[in-house]
């Protein structure tokens, strides 16, 4: 049956916004705009682009279906995203900074969005200077505040089950109960969490929001089902059937997927790196289900020797395989930092975030410059 029958819920599993978006005059919002542009081209002559775009969006919802249910939830997101283009002698080099989540305007209310202008500019300047990354098999240390763009690409897609079901995802058949990451991995996915953007009290088909363990110590526990897919092997579904609209289908997706954290030192990870890259930024990426292939820009990376972060280095790439790469990591640390985005499958897109804590894998292929 479903969850919460005749129930009106107010708020989508977020917190009630304070400042209703709607409410804000559109001349307030074209302020901040103005006064991130200004806060990122104070810091240079250097800096020759800035954009900046601000979202708010309010979904309602209501899933009326032959059960009986009739649900309703209403879920307010503010999205604003900087990025800075700085240029030197004919080189470009960018930096983007992302805030958000499922929050009214008092997002804005300290001086965080222009900050975060000013960290993105100083990290499009900071690559002018920056040497080329050395490109090679290495280390590499993906740092909580990277995100977790890397679980999203390498293993979340892999893991929504109509993938698996068209054999689109092979790595991951047939494998419930079986090893396939180390034993200090769990990865959940979980639509309950409060203020995050994937968040949802039951998701657009009315089955009731709840985390998903997929991996667990290692072991591939579950895939992320929708009605139509968990019908298949005649089961219920877990809550992942999401939609962009009413005239969309659904399908089964991420929301809130992260690997919990694990028990080493993020300090002594970075300071256990004799030679490697050192990811404290993701920029964008993209992965071939089929393969596992996946490739990810590095928004920032820095070059470790003995334990030390050497330098600021630009126009790095990882690449490798999903699976492989999850079962390479070696070291999970104790903290846990966030990505928040909109996620494209099948023509449709939905609001996601991703978490991660800093991790090791101690062979990557970088792509970078063979100098």
């Amino acid at each position: 049956g479903v969850a919460g029958h005749d129930r009106s819920v107010d708020r989508g599993g977020a917190a009630p916004c304070r400042l209703d978006p709607a409410t804000i005059a559109l001349e307030r919002k074209l302020t901040l705009l103005r006064a991130l542009d200004r806060a990122a081209r104070e810091l240079s002559p250097l800096v020759r682009q800035v954009t900046a775009a601000y979202v708010d969006r309010q979904k309602d919802t209501r899933v009326l279906n032959s059960e009986g249910a009739d649900l309703r939830q209403s879920r307010v997101s503010v999205l604003l995203t900087i990025s800075v283009v700085a240029e030197r002698g004919g080189i470009l080099q960018t930096g983007t900074e992302v805030l958000g989540g499922q929050r009214g305007f008092e997002l804005f209310d300290d001086d965080g969005a222009p900050t975060a202008a000013r960290r993105a500019a100083a990290r499009a300047l900071a690559k002018l200077d920056a040497p080329k990354a050395k490109a090679g098999e290495m280390p590499v240390v993906l740092a909580a505040a990277a995100g977790g763009t890397f679980i999203h690409e390498a293993i979340g897609h892999s893991l929504e089950v109509d993938h698996v079901q068209e054999g689109s995802s092979p790595a991951y058949r047939g494998k419930v109960g079986r090893a396939v990451a180390p034993e200090t991995i769990t990865v959940v996915d979980d639509p309950t969490l409060p203020f995050q953007q994937g968040s949802f009290v039951f998701d657009d088909e009315g089955v009731a929001a709840r985390p998903t363990t997929l991996v667990r110590n290692g072991v591939l526990k579950d895939f992320l089902y929708d009605r139509a897919t968990a019908l298949r092997e005649n089961r219920a579904s877990n809550g992942h059937g999401r939609r962009e609209s009413f005239s969309s289908r659904p399908i089964p997706r991420m929301s809130n997927l992260y690997i919990a954290p694990g028990k080493d030192d993020p300090a002594k990870i970075v300071k256990e790196l004799d030679r490697g890259l050192l990811v404290t930024r993701m920029g964008g990426g993209q992965v071939d289900t089929a393969s596992g292939e996946f490739v990810f820009e590095v928004d920032e990376g820095w070059w470790v020797e003995g334990g030390k972060v050497r330098r600021l280095v630009r126009d790095a790439n990882l690449l490798g395989v999903g699976p492989d790469a999850l079962r390479s990591i070696d070291r999970v640390g104790w903290d846990i930092g966030w990505g928040i985005g909109t996620c494209g499958k099948d023509g449709q897109s939905v609001a996601v975030s991703d978490g991660q804590p800093t991790i090791r894998m101690p062979k990557l292929v970088v792509g970078g410059s063979h100098d």
